[in-house]
């Protein structure tokens, strides 16, 4: 065997301790491989008197010059943040050091800049554990699809959510109950803000917009909403027309046939995260607690559907060791792995021109004329209505419309016309819909 490659760990907290320690007891195997031993040459953290499982001599505060050492021939980096992570990164490929990363923030507002200095580093930069988890998903997308022309990828990303929502379509309960047990079980952070309003989700978005239209796509273009405004009654009326709620980012490719003021010719690309009613039938549906799964949808390959733990320390360390792997074999061939491309350079449409459809249910005066004169409101947004029901009679009638698609801001304007009319009592759900036919 030739001499050990020299590994920098970026960080040790839950995801960086697991990666730690899979390297020692998994050195065996990943000398096989790989061709040749993995070695770690340094561990960068904050605090190193927090951290006695490291050996004192691994442990340093200065991740500049660990980075940057001439041994040092791949950098893993799980501390997380756009900053320091960003100039640290920066400083390892141009000093020549391939990176594995599952930083999902830094990867979303910074890609392109990353991956322009790892091409002009000839270096590796590889974030499989930047979304979902240890599902193989990343490198799939850019690598064993690149011959093929990806029209949507659809996916459950952020488990805190999702074992929120599944929990409140089996129990009934309401938004802050699922959120209490979701604490209570793990599965929360004390400040669940980046969970539950979506900064999460979108973020893995961007990413995968990015690999699957190849495009660049940042954070700031994804439209984001969150599910604290899910009520039990909106999943209670999901369930009446056999479906559940999910928080979905949509990545989708918009053909030019779909004209917008800001998009008239040309195809462009929606992404977007927010709940969604999906119906049982669909994959995605079943998927519960929480895990993580994405749905795709290719020209040739047709649909694909990756799931599994999106998310711990265990799982996430696994997808960064292979990442690592895959970055050390190139090191040891003296190649470098195939770059994300931008070459499409697609434009994002905004979500007021993306074509969506709304699930409304109002609650509504019994009395004769009040269905036309709602579905006039609908027709004077150029909304047409796919199914109209309605449940009860006198002052508890309830009017649940599904439209068929149109742009989000003719259907927002709707809604809000309707919340204006006298013969509507109330606006008690509005919930966008995905996969219904």
């Amino acid at each position: 065997m030739s001499a050990p490659l020299k590994v920098a760990l970026l960080g040790c907290g839950t995801v960086g301790s697991a990666v730690l320690r899979l390297l020692s007891e998994q050195a065996a195997d990943l000398t096989a491989r790989i061709g040749r031993p993995v070695e770690v040459a340094g561990v960068a953290v904050r605090r190193p008197d927090r951290h006695p499982e490291v050996p004192a001599e691994l442990l340093t505060t200065d991740a500049h010059t660990l980075v940057t050492r001439p041994d040092v021939d791949l950098v893993v980096e799980v501390i997380g943040g756009i900053e320091p992570a960003r100039t640290l990164l920066l400083a390892a490929m141009a000093a020549g050091k391939s990176v594995v990363s599952a930083n999902k923030a830094l990867l979303a507002d910074e890609g392109v800049t990353l991956h322009t200095a790892a091409a002009d580093a000839g270096v590796d930069l590889y974030y499989e554990a930047a979304v979902a988890g240890a599902i193989p998903l990343l490198r799939p997308l850019r690598e064993s699809l690149a011959g093929d022309q990806l029209r949507r990828v659809v996916g459950i990303v952020n488990g805190t959510t999702n074992y929120i929502l599944s929990s409140m379509a089996e129990t009934g309960a309401g938004f802050g109950e699922a959120l209490a047990e979701a604490t209570e079980a793990g599965y929360a952070e004390a400040d669940p803000t980046a969970d539950v309003d979506g900064f999460d989700a979108a973020a893995k978005a961007a990413i995968l917009a990015s690999l699957a239209f190849h495009s660049a796509v940042h954070a700031s273009d994804v439209y984001r909403e969150g599910i604290s405004a899910v009520s039990a009654t909106d999943v209670a009326r999901a369930a009446e027309i056999g479906c559940t709620v999910k928080l979905l980012a949509i990545c989708e490719r918009v053909p030019s046939s779909t004209g917008s003021p800001t998009h008239p010719t040309g195809d462009s690309i929606a992404v977007r995260v927010h709940p969604a009613m999906i119906p049982t039938s669909h994959p995605l549906a079943a998927v519960n607690g929480a895990f993580n799964a994405v749905f795709v949808e290719a020209e040739a390959a047709g649909q694909l559907m990756f799931y599994g733990q999106g998310a711990g320390g265990e799982p996430t360390a696994s997808a960064v060791l292979g990442d690592l792997v895959a970055v050390a074999r190139n090191r040891v061939s003296g190649v470098a792995g195939p770059n994300a491309t931008g070459y499409a350079a697609l434009p994002t449409r905004p979500m007021a021109e993306t074509p969506t459809r709304y699930h409304v249910s109002l609650d509504v005066a019994d009395k004769p004329g009040v269905l036309a004169t709602v579905a006039q409101e609908f027709a004077a947004q150029g909304v047409s209505i796919a199914t109209v029901r309605q449940d009860g009679h006198g002052d508890a009638a309830t009017l649940v419309i599904v439209t068929h698609s149109a742009p989000d801001a003719a259907l927002a304007a709707t809604v809000e016309r309707l919340r204006g009319m006298a013969a509507v009592r109330g606006v008690t759900s509005v919930l966008r819909v995905e996969g219904l036919a």
